[in-house]
């Protein structure tokens, strides 16, 4: 069932504007969530702020936020100071750049949203942005506010919609140098590579949503069940059959990949 959109606005390209509206690409509504109870009442634990030097509770109306400038000394912003950031960005997508899709590594994507049209009069305008972006094999890149702050994004045409996807900032991204650059250069033996390759090709299998299950989630929905019927919960499900190995220190390299060749052509035998 689809979901209530998270954002309306508007998208702009020079003087070409049409009615979006954006939801969140992903959802964590099916985990399991816990409360916290009071054991010796079944009640549960309510959180509240707490006044750091008298230890009282402060009422919600009392609450502001502050930008701390030096010890015990801060500078308050009251809701009206916060609602006059961005104020341009706040409503209206207005894609400034483009640039090529494959340019912008995996590691600045953020967090995924789908873009539609809002309405029937809007979708020929967004369907010729969206249609000339993917024939050029570009994205747009933009800025937006979300949650009072302004966040870039990089609009990804993808089948009949857009794909948005806020940026990380770039004081959240670590360059890869700093840890790669000290693993050492060595070559990989040239016996080793066709036994890998052979493993890979074996174990190779077409996406399935199936391949990132959640067994934990699995196992907690079990002990729930169990707790309801007062019964002993099964094990935790391991993926393969039998006792779960420790793995130790591997020595002989080519050794370990003939084993787990002959391993992998015994379970291919006996499906």
């Amino acid at each position: 069932m689809p979901l209530r959109p998270y954002w309306k606005g508007y998208l702009k390209l020079s003087l070409v504007t049409c009615s979006v509206e954006m939801t969140p690409a992903t959802s964590d509504s099916e985990k399991i969530k816990f409360h916290t109870l009071n054991r010796a009442t079944n009640n549960r634990v309510l959180s509240q702020y707490v006044d750091s030097v008298t230890g009282k509770a402060v009422r919600e109306p009392d609450e502001v936020k502050g930008y701390q400038r030096a010890e015990d000394d801060y500078v308050m912003l009251e809701d009206d100071d916060l609602e006059h950031v961005a104020l341009e960005s706040t409503k209206t997508i207005d894609i400034s750049i483009f640039t090529p899709r494959d340019e912008i590594d995996w590691i600045w994507l953020d967090k995924p949203y789908y873009l539609t049209p809002n309405d029937k009069v809007s979708e020929e305008a967004f369907a010729v942005i969206r249609a000339a972006m993917d024939a050029k094999k570009m994205v747009g890149v933009s800025r937006l506010v979300l949650g009072r702050r302004e966040r870039a994004v990089m609009l990804d045409p993808r089948g009949k919609g857009i794909v948005l996807w806020t940026l990380r900032y770039g004081d959240e991204v670590r360059d890869a140098k700093d840890y790669f650059d000290g693993v050492s250069k060595a070559k990989p033996d040239k016996d080793a590579l066709p036994l890998i390759r052979k493993l890979i090709k074996k174990q190779t299998r077409h996406w399935d949503a199936e391949m990132v299950s959640d067994p934990v989630q699995e196992n907690l929905l079990d002990i729930i069940k169990s707790k309801k019927k007062h019964r002993k919960p099964t094990a935790a499900k391991t993926s393969e059959p039998g006792k779960a190995e420790k793995p130790s220190n591997v020595i002989d390299i080519m050794d370990a990949l003939r084993k787990s060749v002959e391993a992998d052509n015994r379970r291919s035998k006996k499906k």
